[in-house]
């Protein structure tokens, strides 16, 4: 019996859902159940062949129980070593080389030095940096947030330097980023199952929270659908995730990757309405199945993206012109969007984005 189980906290629609789903579908000899831990020993393996993490961002024992998981055979989704080394001012640096339009970002340290640190410790850093260009890049508005962070914990719209210095001094020891604005005309928030499996659905972060995934709007222009999912499926391929969400923020007629580092992505069915919770159940469950049926007992089943896989071969980080790719075969990848439906709609004062998460 080959066991699917799935990692998780508060949240009760979608892992309900998700397990009920799985022993729908599943073809005799794999069954699903929540993840159960008494006890975790070096190099013993937990009784599942896939195992989907939503919560171990948050708990660093699951995180650390879930690697030794992964090095005994469980397909862990997502793979727990690279969420581990990833957050969100790599995933704009990678995004860039692959051509994927993203705000204007740089990298600021913390207002306090980490603990256990002197001013000795910044021998390399210059001061003050340049902050002129560093402010002429981003232009204000802006938006300050943690490198690494998520939830919309520490997000600062930013009208000036004078606010920008006013805010920077509250973020006491955490990393942040300073970011473009985009000024957009449209939202999308991309679910990205498998790497292959792809909802685009219209999203208003200017919405309360529950009114966010059901927007009125004429529909979308295909070709512009069509320039989104091809970005999902790049961006999820390079790094690795076999469950994702990517935002983008549409300008002049160009989707701009807002924030693409959501591991475990928002799925309760208050939130997301129940067409996309049908669709994320159903295609995460349908994707698990999948990576049971490949499981190979006590040999590594992680998802390992194109970035890791270039990087260990000394490949090219993109295809060089004219040579075949080397990389495994993935395959065909499948399109949901999500049609608008007309609601009550929050209207901001000013129509502004955001650099969310």
């Amino acid at each position: 019996m080959k066991k699917i189980g799935i990692l998780f906290g508060q949240e009760r629609s979608f892992p309900e859902a998700f397990v009920k789903k799985v022993n729908e579908l599943a073809p005799s000899g794999i069954k699903a159940e929540f993840v159960s831990i008494d006890k975790i020993f070096q190099a013993e393996a937990l009784d599942y062949a896939v195992i989907i993490d939503r919560i171990s961002q948050d708990v660093p024992f699951y995180r650390a129980a879930l690697k030794n998981a992964a090095i005994t055979g469980t397909a862990v989704i997502n793979n727990p070593f690279w969420w581990s080394a990833d957050e969100k001012f790599f995933n704009n640096a990678l995004a860039v080389k692959l051509g994927v339009p993203v705000p204007k970002t740089a990298l600021i340290p913390s207002y306090e030095q980490p603990t256990d640190t002197s001013d000795q410790s910044f021998s390399n850093l210059a001061f003050p940096l340049d902050w002129e260009a560093i402010f002429e890049y981003t232009g204000f508005p802006a938006y300050m947030k943690p490198f690494d962070g998520g939830g919309w914990k520490e997000v600062y719209k930013l009208h000036d330097k004078e606010d920008f210095f006013d805010k920077h001094s509250q973020t006491k020891q955490t990393v942040m980023m300073l970011q473009e604005e985009i000024i957009f005309d449209a939202y999308f928030r991309c679910y990205c199952i498998g790497g292959k499996y792809v909802r685009v659905m219209p999203y208003e972060p200017r919405n309360p929270f529950h009114l966010r995934y059901v927007v009125d709007g004429p529909p979308s222009d295909e070709k512009l659908l069509k320039t989104i999912h091809d970005h999902v499926i790049t961006l999820n391929q390079y790094l690795g995730y076999d469950f994702n969400t990517v935002e983008f923020a549409v300008r002049d007629g160009i989707p701009y990757a807002i924030d693409f580092c959501n591991p475990a992505p928002d799925a309760d069915i208050n939130s997301v309405g129940q067409e996309n919770f049908d669709w994320v159940v159903e295609t995460s469950a349908k994707y698990a199945i999948e990576r049971a049926q490949s499981n190979v007992r006590g040999q590594d089943n992680l998802t390992w993206g194109k970035y890791l896989q270039t990087a260990a071969n000394a490949q090219p980080l993109l295809p060089v012109a004219g040579k075949k790719a080397t990389s495994p075969k993935s395959e065909a990848p499948a399109k949901s969007v999500a049609k608008p439906k007309a609601t009550a709609k929050a209207k901001p004062a000013a129509k502004a984005t955001t650099s969310k998460k």
